[in-house]
């Protein structure tokens, strides 16, 4: 977006400023483990670590349940992404879910390197419970219930120790500095609220900016966000040009400690860690309400549970349930949940004799500003992660303490990327953008209600109408005129505000965390297509129908793109025919649409499903695959089938293979293994075999063509004739079996052949027509008479194809030439005859029958 386009808060001119590699925004795991991690993977790095309250002070220290990581032997990351994808309701970004559940177990290692401790068993391993939508007991906890004050206190220790981190405490960010060149992100502004050196705004410069602000629920009337979370970081986003995505997915936690109707701002957290140790929810009538709700009943993903007791109040017109913990014991409750009973007690509800009060409250912000894997923002030099960032590990609605886990996790990604790719520190930079109205801080009661009345667990269409005009209406009242945190903080809430409601307008269907009530049931395809708001001069826009691509490993990405024939002919010729030419694209893209189609003829009628494992294999089970030659041969197209079952899995696989593509095998042979869902594999199988033996096919009969002519010097090349639609895959699977290309098509050379002799009034007339359109281009002139190959080497002819010609009549083409042409040949070529046809020495034999006719190798898959 143009610098016209970005807006400002009203600010005084900066007094003072710091100049700093990296300058970190906000004080959560996420804040801290960046700066951490970056000055731990450079030699001289610094960090400006800026903090809006207390180094001490934010949602972190709050977090009661754990982290999620899979430590246990018995547990895998593929058991973890797949409760992950279950719980995020279809709207998870595949690559980051993988990543998150790989790399975590790393990431929950580094953490405590760094101190923090966590609860242990009697063997001294950790100790791991389970919580809402998890099927494995992988949540790591500190202090029975006090696991984010543990991991806040081993962080601002590590931070404070480290001398290339400097801290700024109780700032407020107010936006970004530009490049008055570039327009790139140098720097931030900020406004400190104490008194001294570094009272009222000032600047941060540096070569990138990393929000880790967290959330945003003081959006809302009831929350577990502490005071500070009045979405800063998304309004400075928003601001900034950047794009925010999947803000309409609050996720309501569905247990947060009734205090009574008139209850306001952050409210007491009572832990889903207390159904992971059997707690229950039941009604004023003592009925359990979750039983036949969900397969897991208390411990079903937090949108059901939430969405659950919200019916149940409703039905019985009252403002909470109840959390059944009587059971436990006081051994239990003083072992495991300290925390949690002292704040019952301070509330006079004692859990050891009555059932807790509760209701939901706005917990966490599953969307956020767009980022990719490595923290990328779609606004140069500008990152986030933690919970301001969207990077689809989330979906429509978090998985219980992936939270924690996605703040460990991508704040390593950012600091490596920066570490690698060091920017120079600006000396100057510049605010850009018009300047937005400010909203008075007396509008901020108004805004909560209405969120929380209108954007609740439960929505309607008209709801949010409503609400989208009156937060409209607010931000169109005139504000104070002179700026102070109170007002820039309620500018910010009232922005977010807006930006959500607008969100949640957009999606007209019910989705994880976002229920309306006037479209309760998700709209087929609708998962593709998310939501994204942008702010452009204060105004709001929404995108619906964007489609999602799917994500990929970098690895894989560079594999698929190799599985190409780039173009080699000059620029198209403006006065040609245009209604042939093709939307050419990134090499792995053409490959997942190929993929895509070749699912879809499995996958095209009814409900769009394996409808035999769907109903015979359970959604969650995981098993390991083996991929197995069961003949001789040699194999391509491994990138492929891995392509294949990515896609089909969502990116909750493991994959190791046990050969190369160009690796030649024997008859039951382990070419791959592949973890996933059982559904997945199933789902997966025989698009993936399809591929993989058809290719293996060509790479093998390649291979014994190679063979046959080894030591004579000719080589192997393929035509077009290959299975439409699959031209760059089957010419891939001839260089595996150790042939080489020939055209790849129509452009890519002159290729002047009988009827193009005719049509011209000869060779010579033929080349020279091309010669003049196409100048430069390869030229290549098939003869089958000797008599007509002078000819075409006077015109210039770099290569000849001889047609159907024996052997001794090659070896005289091969005398007349005397190299000042390449010589091919061509027709009526067998194996037979292949070592007999390379010794006259042409330097090619072109073998159609590779790609159009050679048979599949039999390659199998069996589940283990």
């Amino acid at each position: 977006m143009s610098s016209d386009r970005q807006t400002r808060l009203p600010a005084p001119e900066p007094g003072w400023a710091l100049h700093t590699d990296v300058v970190v925004v906000g004080s959560g795991i996420a804040g801290l483990s960046t700066a951490l991690r970056y000055v731990q993977r450079t030699d001289t790095g610094r960090v400006v670590l800026v903090t809006k309250d207390r180094l001490s002070t934010g949602s972190t220290a709050y977090a009661q349940g754990g982290i999620a990581a899979a430590m246990a032997p018995e547990d895998g990351p593929v058991a973890h992404m797949v409760d992950t994808h279950m719980a995020g309701a279809g709207m998870c970004d595949p690559l980051a879910v993988n990543l998150l559940a790989t790399e975590g177990p790393d990431a929950l290692r580094w953490l405590i390197g760094v101190g923090a401790e966590f609860d242990r068993d009697d063997d001294g391993d950790l100790s791991l419970t389970r919580e809402g939508g998890h099927r494995a007991d992988r949540v790591a906890h500190a202090g029975g219930d006090a696991t984010g004050a543990e991991i806040q206190r081993a962080l601002v220790h590590a931070v404070r120790e480290e001398p290339r981190i400097e801290i700024v405490e109780r700032a407020l960010a107010l936006d970004t500095l530009r490049d008055p060149d570039t327009g790139r992100v140098q720097g931030v502004t900020l406004h400190v609220m104490g008194e001294g050196e570094r009272d009222g705004v000032g600047s941060v410069l540096a070569s990138e900016v990393v929000l880790a602000t967290g959330g945003m629920g003081q959006i809302f009337a009831a929350t577990t966000n502490p005071p500070v979370s009045t979405g800063d970081g998304p309004a400075l986003a928003a601001r900034a040009g950047a794009r925010l995505r999947d803000l309409e997915f609050i996720q309501f936690h569905p247990t947060v400690l009734w205090l009574g109707a008139e209850a306001r701002g952050r409210q007491p957290l009572i832990s889903e860690a207390l159904r992971g140790e059997g707690a229950y929810l039941v009604d004023g009538e003592g009925r359990r309400i979750m039983r036949g709700v969900h397969e897991l009943a208390d411990l079903a993903p937090r949108d059901v549970v939430a969405r659950t007791i919200a019916r149940v109040m409703a039905e019985q017109n009252t403002d909470h349930v109840y959390l059944e913990t009587r059971h436990f014991g006081r051994a239990t409750w003083e072992r495991r949940f300290p925390t949690i009973l002292a704040s019952c007690r301070a509330h006079d509800i004692d859990p050891l004799t009555e059932a807790i009060p509760v209701a939901p409250a706005a917990h966490y912000a599953s969307g956020g500003v767009e980022v990719d894997v490595d923290g990328r923002t779609g606004v140069p030099g500008l990152s986030a992660v933690g919970e301001v960032a969207r990077t689809g590990v989330h979906g429509a609605n978090r998985l219980a303490s992936n939270s924690l886990l996605e703040g460990l996790v991508y704040a390593d990604r950012i600091a490596a990327r920066l570490a690698t790719e060091p920017g120079a520190v600006p000396t100057s930079a510049v605010t850009t953008g018009s300047t937005v109205t400010l909203a008075s801080p007396s509008l901020a009661p108004r805004v909560r209600t209405l969120m929380s009345r209108h954007a609740g667990v439960l929505r309607d269409g008209g709801g949010l109408r409503t609400l989208v005009d009156e937060l409209e209406a607010l931000a169109a009242e005139p504000g104070p005129a002179v700026p102070d945190t109170a007002a820039w903080e309620t500018t910010n809430l009232l922005t977010v505000a807006r930006l959500v409601a607008a969100a949640a307008l957009g999606r007209e269907e019910s989705r994880g965390s976002h229920q309306r009530s006037d479209a309760p049931e998700p709209r087929p395809g609708s998962r593709t297509r998310p939501v994204i708001v942008r702010l452009e001069e204060g105004d709001i826009t929404v995108t619906t129908d964007e489609e999602r691509r799917p994500s990929l490993p970098a690895s894989l990405v560079a594999e698929l793109d190799s599985i190409s024939l780039p173009l080699a002919g000059p620029a198209p010729d403006p006065g040609a025919r245009s209604e042939f030419t093709l939307p050419w694209t990134a090499p792995h893209e053409s490959h997942v649409d190929t993929v895509l189609r070749a699912l879809g003829e499995d996958l095209t009628a009814g409900p769009r499903i394996d409808v035999t494992t769907v109903a015979t294999i359970p959604a969650d089970q995981v098993r390991t695959a083996k991929v197995v030659a069961r003949a001789d041969g040699t194999i391509s197209g491994l990138p492929l089938a891995e392509l294949v079952f990515w896609l089909v899995a969502e990116g909750a696989l493991e994959v190791t293979r046990e050969v190369a593509d160009g690796d030649t095998v024997a008859r039951g042979d382990v070419l791959m293994s592949v973890t996933a869902r059982s559904r997945d594999l199933l789902t997966a199988e025989r698009t993936a075999l399809n591929l993989l033996t058809h290719m293996s096919g060509i790479a093998t009969a390649t291979r014994a063509w190679v063979d046959a002519v080894a030591g004579t010097g000719a080589r192997i090349r393929d035509s077009r004739k290959t299975t439409p639609g699959l031209r760059a895959l089957d010419k891939y699977a001839v260089r595996c079996g150790g042939g080489v290309n020939h055209r790849y098509c129509l452009s890519d050379a002159g290729l002047i052949k009988d009827n193009h002799v005719v049509a011209a009034g000869g060779v010579g007339a033929a080349v020279r027509a091309i010669r003049e359109r196409f100048p430069g281009l390869p030229l290549e002139v098939e003869v089958d008479r000797i008599d007509q190959i002078e000819e075409a080497l006077a015109e210039g002819a770099e290569e000849i194809l001889l047609d159907n010609l024996p052997a001794d009549r090659l070896k005289e083409a091969v005398a007349l030439v005397d190299g000042r042409a390449r010589l091919e040949s061509s027709g009526g070529l067998t194996l037979d005859v292949a070592a007999e046809v390379a010794a006259t020495g042409v330097d090619y034999l072109a073998v159609g029958a590779l790609t159009h006719s050679s048979p599949a190798l039999d390659i199998a898959l069996d589940l283990f």
